[in-house]
């Protein structure tokens, strides 16, 4: 089971690996659909798209995704730019990335739930992602 996991994930790593070609970062965006999730959920990760959309406008339709390749040399100069931490980090280097004038590539996939372990998603994030967000508004 563990392998086919490893597997699964280092197949998505290698079919997005062209979408590099000519950006400097590629990620892989839920429009696909997303699998697992209940009304909430869905509504709450729109709801967050939407408003980081409003305010910082990174020019790409998921934000608060996390399956992503970086070059090296930019991920290294994002790195030093970036502030924040935890959760707000992923938000943070798609935003420093759209400023700096990288290119960015979307692949659309269907993302499935964990089948182990529990989400830490609750009031605390919120706030965090909140903060963050006028955090990134009022220092770009």
């Amino acid at each position: 089971f563990f392998f086919f996991f490893f597997f699964f994930k280092q197949k998505t790593a290698y079919e997005i690996m062209p979408s590099l070609v000519g950006s400097e970062m590629c990620i892989r965006d839920r429009n696909g659909g997303v699998y697992g999730w209940t009304f909430m959920r869905k509504l709450t990760s729109r709801v967050a798209n939407h408003i980081a959309d409003l305010l910082l406008n990174p020019c790409v339709s998921d934000l608060t995704g996390s399956f992503r390749l970086y070059k090296k040399e930019i991920l290294k100069y994002l790195i030093g730019l970036s502030k924040a931490r935890g959760y707000v980090f992923q938000m943070e280097v798609i935003v420093r990335a759209r400023y700096s004038g990288c290119k960015i590539e979307e692949v659309p996939i269907t993302f499935v739930d964990r089948m182990f372990g529990k989400t830490k998603f609750g009031a605390g994030e919120i706030v965090q992602y909140l903060k963050g967000l006028w955090e990134l508004f009022t220092d770009i």
